[in-house]
Order: structure tokens, then C-alpha cells, then sequence
């Protein structure tokens, strides 16, 4: 067994640059909802609570999917599950451009393209990071995250732009080509579960007895006794609900009802997740030097204010300055989260235990999805559902403060 030769580029930076892809192509075609909505109301006549009823099965099926696809990591491997995922995306998200029926999109969307999700997914790169890397583990969590969150906003204003000039489906396949015919090989060709499956040890590793790390497999029962488990799960449920599940879905329309244009609002998606990217990696990179709990907490305090200032948000500047704040905060909480999972319940218990805790985060984001869509049916706005979700973040800086670091202290 050796280790990278002296000036190449160990392995483990290979396997991050893949699953930065599958996760980044993945979560731009989940972002497809929020831009089509409009489109879907026209042609077909849906309702706005209908179509958030099928997104909301979507991210479901998104959080419930990923403990079990966790533990499939766990035993058989990550990249068995990525790919058998990349191929149900691939598949279903096809086929929903011949759909005719809501009950078909909730068919394919909401359930096929929800299970797929999982398994392309942060849950994914959690398993495989922690099997990989030692050292930088912060750092490489935070380039998945900014894969994970800014790959359904850098390419919306693309997407929107295919949308208005050709239509949804145009917009649907390309996306759907993209994991197809790129990601998909990639994944089967270039990534691997073990550093052992290619002669190495895990980046950072000072011995081969620290090429996989040695934890006690737990199961999950004794996980759900413990308190941290619930605090973890908790935080990352209004993570979910102050994120993806709010903004995918309801941003864009929210903006057009305040005047701004489509154009306009993509443009906004797209600086959000340019600015996510510099968070995110500033994120994970503080993750390997500073205490996680204030680290949440802040990024949580920080969430919280932005978005109950959003509904008074009228000029472009204002938009895009908003854009920039939010978007440097946008999923800040994934590499300390994951880094906290591991470092509470084992890095061998990663997928299963983050999958549940990544459950929690699609329940609060199917929450938002289809609540701020039954506020907006009442009141004719956004506004309400926007201050809520922030008070609900400010409760989670609250929610943190409880969670043990990794040395044990409260």
C-alpha cells in the first residue's frame, strides 16, 4: 500500500472534484420547480398549492430517501448508490417532459426525482469525505456544500433564460443530458469508496493505521436516545426550511409580485450562489480552526435577520445587496453540521445518522415549500412566510448553543 508520490495530487482531491460534480448538476436540476412554476401554471391550469404539493413530496421523499440511501453507503459502498441515483434523475427527470397529468409530475418529480436526490446529496459526500480525508476534512465539506447549494442557483439564470426563449422542457432536458451524459460516467469511471481500493491512505493520514477511520458502528436506536441527535436534527430542519424549500420555490415568484423581472430574479439566484461559494468554503474553512457551535450560531443569527428584512426589499440595489448577504450564508450550516455528526457519533455512522439529520432538513424545506405556498393563497403575498422563517432561525441560534463540541463541553 503506498501513498501519492511526492508532487502529484493525491487521489482523494480527484474523488471530491467528482462528487462536487454529481452534487452541483443534481441540485441545479432540483432548482427547476421554482423557475417553471409560472410556466406550469399556464399551460396546464395548475394551482400554485398544487404545484407546492408536488415539490413538497419531492423533498420528502428527498429527506426520507437519505438515511436509508446513508446506510446503503455505509455497507455497500457510496458509489453504487451515486450512480443507481444519477441514473433515476436521469430517467425521470426525461420523462416529466411528456407529463400531461399533475399526477404525473407528483409521480416523477415528487417521487422518483425525490428518491434519486438522495442519493446525490450531501448525505454522499459526507460518506465519502470522512472516508477520504484526515486533514482539510472542514475544507472539502465546504466545497460540497457550495456544490450542494449554489449549483441550483449559478444555474438559474441560464435555465430561465432557455425557459423563456424555448420553454420548460427544453430547459428540463438539457439538465437532464448534462447528468446522463457527463456526470453519470464520471461518477462510474472515476470515483471509489476506500483509499485501499487504490493503494493509498486517506489524505492526511500520518500511518496505515489511519487509512479508514476505526469507529464503532452504532445503530440507531442508541443515536435517537441521545439528545444531541435531536438538537443536530432540529437545527438543520429550520436549515431546511429557511433555505431550499422557501427560496427554490417561492423567490422568484415572490420577486415578480414585487416588481422585479424574471431576468431580474434569476440574476439574483445566480449572485446568491456565486457569493455561496465564497461562504461556503470560508464556512469550511473556519470549521477546521473555530469552535462549531458559535460558528452555527452566528451563521443561523445571521439568516435570520436577512430574511426578516427581505419582504421590505423594493429597489434592484437593494435586491442584490440582500442577494449578497443571504447568499454567503446560504448553506454555511452543512460542513460544521457534518463535521459535528462525525465527530458526535462516529465517522463509520456518517451516513446513516446525517442522513436522518439531512431528513430532518427536507422536512422543514417541504414544510416551507407548501406553507408558504398556503399563506401566499390567503394573503396574496409572501411576506408573512418570509419574517416567520426568520424568527424561525433565530430560534435555531438558541437551538445550537446546546450541542456539545467535539471535545465534549456544552
Amino acid at each position: 500500500m503506498t501513498r501519492s508520490a511526492p508532487g502529484r495530487v493525491h487521489y482523494a482531491w480527484i474523488v471530491l472534484a467528482v462528487t462536487f460534480l454529481c452534487l452541483f448538476v443534481a441540485a441545479a436540476l432540483r432548482a427547476l420547480p421554482g423557475i417553471l412554476m409560472l410556466g406550469l401554471e399556464q399551460e396546464f391550469g395548475w394551482s400554485r398549492p398544487a404545484i407546492s404539493g408536488a415539490i413538497s413530496v419531492n423533498l420528502l421523499m428527498f429527506g426520507f430517501s437519505g438515511p436509508w440511501l446513508g446506510r446503503w453507503m455505509d455497507l455497500y459502498g457510496p458509489k453504487r448508490i451515486c450512480v443507481i441515483s444519477i441514473a433515476l434523475l436521469t430517467l425521470a427527470a426525461g420523462a416529466c417532459t411528456l407529463i400531461e397529468q399533475l399526477w404525473q409530475f407528483y409521480c416523477l418529480w415528487g417521487l422518483i426525482v425525490g428518491i434519486g436526490s438522495g442519493g446525490t446529496s450531501i448525505v454522499l459526500g459526507s460518506a465519502l469525505i470522512n472516508r477520504w480525508f484526515l486533514e482539510r476534512r472542514g475544507l472539502a465539506l465546504g466545497i460540497l456544500g457550495a456544490a450542494f447549494s449554489s449549483g441550483q442557483l449559478i444555474f438559474t439564470p441560464l435555465v430561465m433564460q432557455i425557459n423563456t426563449d424555448l420553454g420548460w422542457r427544453p430547459a428540463l432536458l438539457i439538465l437532464a443530458g448534462l447528468l446522463g451524459l457527463l456526470v453519470l460516467p464520471l461518477a462510474a469511471w472515476l470515483l471509489a469508496d476506500e483509499p485501499e481500493q487504490k493503494g493509498l491512505r486517506a489524505f492526511g493520514a500520518p500511518s496505515l493505521e489511519h487509512t479508514t477511520p476505526q469507529d464503532k458502528v452504532i445503530g440507531m436506536r442508541n443515536v435517537v436516545a441521545q439528545g444531541q441527535f435531536w438538537l443536530l436534527a432540529l437545527s438543520f430542519a429550520i436549515c431546511g426550511f429557511t433555505t431550499s424549500g422557501l427560496f427554490q420555490t417561492h423567490l422568484i415568484p415572490h420577486g415578480i409580485e414585487h416588481g422585479f423581472s424574471e431576468m431580474t430574479m434569476a440574476m439574483s439566484l445566480g449572485l446568491m450562489g456565486a457569493t455561496d461559494i465564497v461562504g461556503t468554503l470560508l464556512s469550511g474553512w473556519l470549521c477546521d480552526r473555530f469552535n462549531h457551535r458559535k460558528l452555527l450560531g452566528f451563521y443561523y443569527a445571521l439568516r435570520g435577520l436577512s430574511l426578516i428584512g427581505l419582504p421590505y426589499v423594493e429597489t434592484t440595489e437593494q435586491l442584490m445587496l440582500f442577494s449578497v448577504v443571504y447568499g454567503l450564508n446560504w448553506l454555511s450550516t452543512v460542513p460544521v453540521t457534518s463535521t459535528l455528526t462525525a465527530d458526535l457519533f462516529g465517522r463509520r455512522n456518517v451516513g446513516v445518522v446525517f442522513g436522518w439529520i439531512c431528513c430532518a432538513h427536507q422536512i422543514g424545506a417541504a414544510a416551507a415549500a407548501y406553507f408558504a405556498g398556503y399563506l401566499h393563497s390567503l394573503l396574496s403575498n409572501y411576506n408573512l412566510a418570509f419574517v416567520c422563517s426568520g424568527m424561525f432561525a433565530l430560534l435555531a441560534t438558541l437551538i445550537v448553543t446546546r450541542i456539545r463540541d467535539s471535545s465534549g463541553a456544552e
